[in-house]
């Protein structure tokens, strides 16, 4: 999933810039390349927590079907 994950990032930085050029038509370097910064870190980050929270899930539903399985209904 490596390359994914670097793909994901690749497309918030180009929207980052997109962004940032909507908002200032006049954008120089500098401005751009920090955009790219951010957008490239903050997609990394955006999908570390949704892997987080789809970890947290899966390990609530296999924690819900184990204690179901040790404590059968009457």
């Amino acid at each position: 999933m490596g390359l994914l994950d670097e793909a994901g990032k690749i497309a918030g930085a180009i929207a980052a810039v997109e962004a940032a050029e909507k908002v200032d038509p006049e954008a120089g370097l500098l401005t751009k390349g920090i955009a790219a910064i951010a957008g490239f870190e903050g997609a990394g980050k955006l999908e570390s927590m949704i892997e987080k929270k789809d970890d947290d899930t899966q390990e609530a539903a296999d924690n819900t079907e184990s204690t179901d399985d040790t404590n059968p209904q009457t």
